[in-house]
């Protein structure tokens, strides 16, 4: 199983007032916007162990905003506000306190999370003294110090078991939705992704229909539960997951696991191996073989070399002669059966003309043959992200582990 480590956006954009008050957004870096808050949340003079425990808790909150899109889901153009009913305290323009400043230039990317889940912790806290809450208690953190306890210890005694990861990965912010509408005919991470939430929220909105194969293939029954979806949500109901329908399915399924929340059923993967067994070649049927064709066929409309092929999910000399063209093209060894490291080459080069280019459907028409007959796994060896962070690469079809196969 891959190690998912959430990157640390390289800015934060803050709404300095109640959502849905009418006040200026600033975007700041994120270390200085850590600083901020915690020269604004805690006092200098507490025990390091407290500073510690605290800074590391305003840091998990803060990415658990943006990761899980909290406010741009529902339409907002902010990652968080200033607001403490909502969020942390944080005051444009004021100095910092040094020692808070060094810990926070030390610690801004690393965050807390349960051991198994994905995303960082809502980590909510309060002073402990005016306001109680079920997260940290600040002045209670600095009374643990006081009495030995390390930063740890702290962050266990309020919030149980949960581990810090260090060091994650900065990048600029990059928007979970994937730029151009998903419809029916398209494959992909992005596709896993719509499955996964809409078995998800299907639990507790049993009218929209389980998809019975979390395959990564948009198909009718794909098709029919986005429309549910949309339907219920007073979306346009036309089956396609555009940015509307993409960021409503990113708020519900939110919403729906307590992602958000200090105590949330999280967000958990298991990997699955698309080399696991043997390679594909001549002679194999099944879903495998109709996504290798997809892509191949995809590939063919823009690689003289390769040539085109029907998608039937039979491997015939066909498939065969294009399989080595495409090894031939990429510097593979010509042997005309599909290995782990031939599908890396062509679904790579896929995903990348798929992410630019691939939204010309009369040129590479919609293949009513990617239907999933036959209840085989999909299997990817990339994937995107399932909310705002992508993470290290998750292997496609990759799904929450607390729910079986058609239970989702």
């Amino acid at each position: 199983m891959p190690t998912v480590i959430p990157y640390v956006p390289q800015n934060i954009t803050v709404h300095l007032g109640a959502p849905n008050e009418d006040a200026p957004n600033v975007t700041v870096d994120f270390v200085d916007y850590i600083k901020n808050v915690a020269s604004s949340e805690i006092y200098p003079t507490w025990d390091e162990s407290a500073l510690r425990a605290n800074i590391l808790a305003i840091v998990s909150f803060a990415l658990n905003r943006v990761y899980t899109e909290f406010y741009r889901s529902r339409g907002y153009d902010f990652d968080i506000t200033n607001n403490t009913a909502y969020d942390q305290f944080f005051v444009y323009g004021r100095s910092y306190f040094t020692n808070i400043a060094r810990l926070a230039e030390e610690m801004f990317n690393d965050y807390l999370r349960r051991p198994g889940f994905v995303e960082p912790l809502a980590a909510k806290y309060c002073n402990g003294t005016t306001v109680t809450c079920e997260g940290l208690s600040q002045w209670g953190s600095q009374e643990l110090a006081q009495q030995g306890y390390n930063s740890t210890q702290i962050l266990r005694n309020y919030y149980g078991n949960v581990e810090i990861v260090y060091n994650a990965p900065v990048k600029d912010y990059t928007s979970s939705y994937p730029g151009t509408p998903l419809r029916r005919g398209n494959i992909g991470p992005y596709v896993v992704i719509i499955q996964t939430e809409l078995n998800r929220i299907a639990e507790n909105y049993p009218a929209i229909p389980k998809i019975p194969q979390i395959d990564g293939i948009f198909g009718e029954q794909t098709e029919a539960a986005v429309r549910k979806f949309q339907e219920i949500f007073n979306l346009q109901a036309d089956g396609i997951v555009g940015q509307a329908t993409w960021y409503e399915l990113v708020r519900l399924y939110t919403a729906v696991t307590n992602l958000a929340e200090l105590q949330s059923q999280g967000q958990t993967y298991y990997s699955i191996a698309w080399a696991s067994g043997n390679p594909i070649q001549q002679g194999d049927r099944g879903i495998r073989v109709e996504q290798l064709q997809y892509m191949l066929r995809v590939l063919s409309a823009y690689i003289n070399e390769i040539p085109p092929i029907a998608v039937d999910g039979i491997f015939g000399p066909a498939t065969r002669d294009a399989v080595l063209a495409a090894q031939r093209r990429f510097g593979l060894p010509e042997t005309g059966a599909v290995d782990y490291t031939t599908w890396e080459a062509i679904y790579n080069q896929f995903i990348g003309i798929e992410n630019t280019s691939l939204r010309d459907f009369e040129r590479l028409p919609y293949t009513s043959a990617i239907a999933n007959p036959n209840g085989q796994r999909n299997r990817y060896s990339r994937s995107a992200e399932m909310t705002q962070y992508p993470g290290n690469p998750l292997s496609g079809g990759n799904r929450d582990a607390a729910r079986q196969e058609g239970n989702r």
